[in-house]
């Protein structure tokens, strides 16, 4: 198995990637970008309805993937891969540095014919920004040793079909998202704590004036019996 060249990629592309630009090509590899379609794991932080389902974005809308939510994203370009070669795909470093994960598949059969659907982490701690058209992704295509008969023979991705994102509609409960809770948590119990504190001063204080109070009432009185008494 060879990996094609960035000469052979300006030779085979054009009639495999819709649309192709050259410019594209990196060394070894073909960047793709952040297509119409995404959808992104509900956060409780944001309560609009229409960021808990699939998406359509314009060109230049952009989007965030919260700290340890999960995203499924259509490339842009569809790709084909010829009978004879494979493809392998990956996240550009960048983001990857900046915590995203792909937690997709990382090959294409030979035979793909289609938009590419990423899945994606954001492992990082802080909020991703994202856009549609946004170069995200890298293909390598590489020879196969010969034409192979035995393909992907089912349609590629046109989108996100919506049975995909059933078991996974709710909040993932990230280590991120813990902790906040946790801090969130202990800040609400400090809070009563202290609370709680302060009346029991108040309580203390209001409990010294009174136990004050009746002493001296009984030594008043104690008194007077006493004058009384001597008299």
């Amino acid at each position: 198995m060879a990996f094609w060249s960035g000469e052979t990629l300006k030779q085979r592309l054009p009639e495999l990637v819709e649309p192709y630009a050259e410019v594209a090509i990196d060394c070894a590899a073909y960047t793709l970008r952040i297509g119409e379609e995404i959808y992104v794991s509900p956060d409780r932080q944001i309560l609009a309805p229409d960021r808990h389902t699939k998406r359509k974005l314009a060109q230049g809308d952009s989007f965030t993937i919260p700290p340890g939510q999960f995203a499924f994203l259509v490339t842009e370009e569809r790709i084909k891969v010829p009978d004879d070669a494979l493809a392998f795909i990956s996240i550009k470093a960048k983001l990857k540095f900046n915590g995203l994960i792909n937690i997709s598949g990382f090959h294409v059969d030979p035979g793909y014919d289609g938009h590419l659907l990423f899945s994606v982490l954001n492992a990082g701690p802080r909020p991703l920004h994202l856009q549609r058209g946004q170069p995200l992704f890298l293909i390598w295509y590489a020879a196969l040793d010969g034409v192979t008969t035995m393909k992907k023979e089912e349609a590629g991705f046109a989108g996100i079909k919506p049975d995909m994102l059933t078991g996974i509609s709710g909040e993932i409960q990230s280590l991120q998202r813990l902790s906040e809770d946790y801090r969130e948590l202990e800040r609400r119990f400090d809070a009563k704590l202290n609370e709680i504190q302060s009346r029991t001063n108040s309580l203390s204080t209001l409990v010294n004036v009174f136990v004050g109070l009746a002493v001296a009432v009984i030594v008043g009185f104690l008194i007077l019996v006493a004058q009384i008494m001597l008299s």
